[in-house]
């Protein structure tokens, strides 16, 4: 091999278990193994979303509700752990689109048509199917438009968002005492419109460019308030904020067109 030689790029063995990616640097060095920390919260997140199956089958709902809350909020905080510690990866991103898939997909679905949605027969299912298929949608559409689209708005109803949606509606009803299979047809309509909302072309505020960092003094005693109101009945409140989250986005785009036709 002469000076001028190059030896050949290392070729990954297809028999191995070991991750190997281009690393961040601008040399592409190729590094093995995956992040820790960000990567064991999206572990969190997808046990979440495990955890909120196992326990609808069992007939626990409140259980299964909050155990798809706690993984919205870890769902929330791997990315924001993955930027703070410079420890972003594509097989981070791709393990966190699969949890996703999981904890705001298939669970919500599951746990919906468990709670209200069995005794509609195929009605039943297929709202709860929609759901399921149009959150894997969602997600697959996130993907391929993430490094394009406008951060500061969401392209459809976010997964999380919609899995809140649902997952709020069962608490509140598991922790009144009430059969699903009473307002099943709602709970259709809830889960259903939740899915489609998802893959819709309408925007929704993605909150993004609200930083953690140093705030005034009334955000953080806002934010206090808040906890405080979140505590006095947490299904009914956050419920309340879902289904108000879930409206802006309708909304903003019916009041886009109305300005549009005045212009015109």
């Amino acid at each position: 091999m002469t000076e001028h030689e190059k030896p050949p790029a290392p070729q990954d063995d297809p028999h191995s278990f070991e991750v190997i990616e281009p690393g961040p640097d601008r040399h592409g060095a190729r590094h093995r193994g995956v992040y820790l920390l960000p990567n064991l919260i999206t572990t969190a997140a997808l046990f979440a979303g495990f955890y909120a199956i196992v326990a609808a089958m069992n007939g626990m709902f409140v259980h299964s509700a909050v155990a798809i809350i706690v993984a919205g909020i870890l769902d929330g905080m791997d990315g924001s752990v993955a930027r703070m510690t410079n420890t972003q990866s594509r097989f981070g991103a791709e393990y966190d689109s699969l949890s996703d898939c999981v904890a705001f997909g298939v669970a919500p679905g599951l746990v919906a048509y468990a709670w209200g949605l069995s005794e509609l027969g195929n009605l039943g299912w297929a709202a709860a199917f929609i759901y399921v298929a149009c959150a894997a949608l969602r997600l697959a559409r996130f993907n391929v438009q993430s490094a394009t689209s406008d951060k500061r708005f969401f392209t459809g109803l976010p997964s999380p968002s919609g899995a809140g949606l649902v997952a709020t509606l069962v608490w509140l009803g598991a922790s009144r005492g009430i059969d699903g299979n009473d307002i099943s047809y709602l709970v259709a309509f809830f889960t259903a419109a939740a899915g489609l909302l998802m893959v819709s072309p309408i925007r929704y505020h993605s909150f993004k460019e609200f930083s953690i960092g140093r705030v005034p003094f009334r955000v953080l005693l806002g934010v206090i308030v808040a906890f405080a109101i979140v505590f006095l009945d947490p299904p009914l409140v956050l419920l309340t904020v879902a289904v108000a989250y879930v409206s802006s986005g309708p909304l903003m785009a019916l009041w886009g067109l109305r300005k549009a036709r005045r212009r015109a």
